[in-house]
């Protein structure tokens, strides 16, 4: 079967998540075994979707806190990742 079911395409849009996250650790200068904290700051349909997987992204990005907020609060001078269908999402991410 080749439909793409809700499920499925918010289990992508949380695995690019986890891309984002692991790109923003990179470029914050963490070790892969740091603990951090993850601001999401998202679309709604972007936040569902990870809220749903939540404990994978987790599990992938050793986050010990993940909060969510709205892209409009994202600084104009951060940057954002594309996520699913385009959707814009800004990361911020802290060790723990």
């Amino acid at each position: 079967d080749t439909a793409v079911t809700d499920d499925l395409a918010a289990e992508g849009v949380a695995r690019d998540v986890v891309r984002a996250v692991q790109q923003a650790r990179r470029e914050a200068g963490l070790e892969v075994s740091d603990r951090i904290t993850v601001t999401l700051l998202a679309e709604s349909h972007v936040g569902d979707a990870v809220r749903a997987h939540e404990k994978f992204l987790r599990a992938e990005t050793l986050a010990d806190d993940v909060a969510y907020g709205s892209l409009d609060a994202h600084p104009a001078d951060a940057p954002t990742a594309s996520v699913g269908d385009g959707a814009s999402v800004g990361v911020l991410v802290v060790r723990a």
